[in-house]
């Protein structure tokens, strides 16, 4: 996500605390929440999809996502 969106949502919550937010600007921070959201999941997908276990006998193995239940 680019800084200035990150920036941006610093901003809006800045303004909050000093005054009601008009409904497009709480529609526009809960847009970038969930885009900074899904961004911070995509980038903990992407570290544990590359990050390797060692058993006991110094073999690597990549992690398994666990099924959903």
């Amino acid at each position: 996500m680019e800084q200035s969106k990150i920036d941006r949502i610093s901003q809006l919550t800045q303004l909050s605390r000093q005054r009601p937010l008009t409904q497009q600007e709480q529609a526009e921070r809960e847009a970038l929440r969930r885009e900074y959201i899904e961004a911070m999941k995509e980038s903990l997908k992407s570290q544990l999809d590359h990050t390797l276990v060692i058993d006991e006998n110094g073999r690597g193995r990549r992690l398994k996502q666990k099924p959903n239940t």
